[in-house]
C-alpha cells in the first residue's frame, strides 16, 4: 500500500538506520541516550513502527557520527534500486 509505514521505501529507511547504528558499534540503548529518547523510540523506528522526520533523521546521523547527507545518500540509493 503506497504511503504505508511498511512500504518498501520505508522499510529500506529502517534498514539503513539500523545498519548504520550497528556499524557505529552502538546498542539501541546507547543510541537512545545520545538522542535523549527512550530505547523504545529507537526500537520502534528500527522495526518500522514509527517514522522519523528529517530533523530526527539528522539527529540520528549526528548521534552516530555520520554526516546526514551520507546517510541519506544510502537511503536514496536503496529506494532508487527498489523502485527502478
Amino acid at each position: 500500500m503506497p504511503g504505508s509505514a511498511f512500504s518498501d521505501a520505508s522499510l529500506h529507511v529502517t534498514f539503513v538506520l539500523r545498519e548504520a547504528r550497528k556499524n557505529a558499534g552502538l546498542t539501541q540503548v546507547q543510541l537512545a541516550v545520545a538522542l535523549g529518547k527512550p530505547q523504545s523510540f529507537v526500537a520502534k523506528v528500527e522495526r518500522g513502527e514509527r517514522r522519523i522526520g528529517i530533523v530526527e533523521f539528522i539527529e540520528w546521523a549526528n548521534a552516530l557520527g555520520i554526516a546526514a547527507v551520507d546517510l541519506f545518500a544510502k537511503v536514496e540509493q536503496g529506494i532508487r534500486t527498489t523502485t527502478a
